[in-house]
Parts: structure tokens; C-alpha cells; sequence
């Protein structure tokens, strides 16, 4: 059973020319595309805060050692 949302878009449509609701469906589907990346991006995100956590940590540990050296961009 549809929620809600979803019938009150098709109730929507349904008043509009086909041609419209043809329109309306192609920037549906790219914004409902740009959506689902943003949430697959959001979730590798948060998968690697733990990662990044530690090696945030890492580098402070080794910059208070005095095991650190500046950063060379010719080198990367």
C-alpha cells in the first residue's frame, strides 16, 4: 500500500496533461538518481569516520614525537 506522499504525488499528476506528467516523471527519476547518491555517499561517509578518527589521532601522536615531516606536494 502506497504511503501517503506517494498518493497524494499520483493524485497530483493524474490532473496534469500526459505530456507533463512525462516531464515530471524524468526529473523525478533524476532527482530520486542525485538522492540515492547522496544516501550511498552519506553511508561510505560514516563507514569510514572510525578510520579517519584514528588516523587523525595517529598523526597527532606523531607530531607531538616529533616523529612528523612537513607535508612535500612533490612527493605525493
Amino acid at each position: 500500500m502506497p504511503s501517503k506522499a506517494i498518493a497524494t504525488v499520483v493524485k497530483m499528476m493524474e490532473s496534469l496533461p500526459e505530456p507533463a506528467q512525462e516531464e515530471i516523471l524524468t526529473h523525478l527519476r533524476q532527482y530520486l538518481d542525485e538522492l540515492q547518491d547522496e544516501l550511498r555517499w552519506d553511508d561510505l561517509f560514516n563507514k569510514t569516520q572510525p578510520r579517519l578518527i584514528a588516523a587523525a589521532k595517529q598523526a597527532k601522536q606523531e607530531i607531538a614525537a616529533g616523529q612528523a615531516k612537513p607535508m612535500d606536494p612533490d612527493c605525493l
